[in-house]
């Protein structure tokens, strides 16, 4: 598959590796270009021989997968504003809407998750919520705790989480499909729960969620 990654931070790094790591081509797209292009260049000389290189929104119809690896609500207004070259597109949103400034709540209405005001901005999209119990640390080795990480998937179209879960297992990680968009928002706050834990139990961003039978 050719999986393009909107942004070039922690997470897309992590993302970025573990696509590399599936046997996917890779294009990264961030609004400071230089930005795209070190992480590209640096993704590159990690995993030899890798098809991976920066690049831009005209170019998203070709790719199969678009990652919105960007906080809330910026790939809200990324898909708003890519909405065209997006239908019929899969499009995963990675987001958690927490107030960054205090881990004291989120910035979204109940009810109201970001990964369905994204699939609102771009209708025509096909939108699945993955990765977003997941910290870019514990991305870049694929494991927690000696297991490969669960990737919890949650979309209202069965053949696009069937494409995210086999990015996912190509990865090397463990897809869990826990039904439709709705369960986002179960999602979304799981995970503020998580990140707002980290300083009190001393986890320092490395921990990761796992369901064990």
């Amino acid at each position: 598959m050719i999986v393009t990654i909107a942004g070039a931070g922690n997470m897309p790094r992590g993302l970025g590796t573990r696509t590399l790591a599936g046997g996917h081509s890779l294009r990264l797209d961030d609004r400071t270009r230089a930005k795209a292009d070190d992480l590209a260049t640096a993704l590159s000389q990690e995993a030899s021989g890798a098809d991976v290189a920066s690049a831009d929104e005209g170019a998203v119809a070709d790719f199969d997968i678009v990652v919105l690896a960007l906080p809330y609500p910026a790939g809200r207004d990324v898909a708003a504003a890519w909405a065209g070259v997006l239908s019929g597109k899969v499009v995963v949103d990675i987001s958690n809407p927490v107030d960054f400034s205090t881990f004291d709540s989120l910035v979204v209405e109940p009810g109201t998750p970001a990964a369905e005001q994204i699939a609102a901005a771009a209708p025509e999209a096909r939108v699945v919520k993955a990765f977003n119990t997941t910290f870019a640390g514990p991305l870049v080795t694929g494991r927690g705790a000696g297991r490969p990480l669960d990737v919890f998937v949650a979309g209202d179209d069965d053949a696009a989480k069937e494409t995210v879960s086999t990015l996912v297992t190509s990865a090397g990680l463990r897809a869990l499909d826990v039904g439709p968009l709705r369960r986002a928002r179960e999602l979304e706050s799981f995970q503020f729960l998580h990140m707002a834990s980290q300083e009190r139990l001393g986890l320092n961003w490395s921990s990761s969620i796992a369901i064990l039978p």
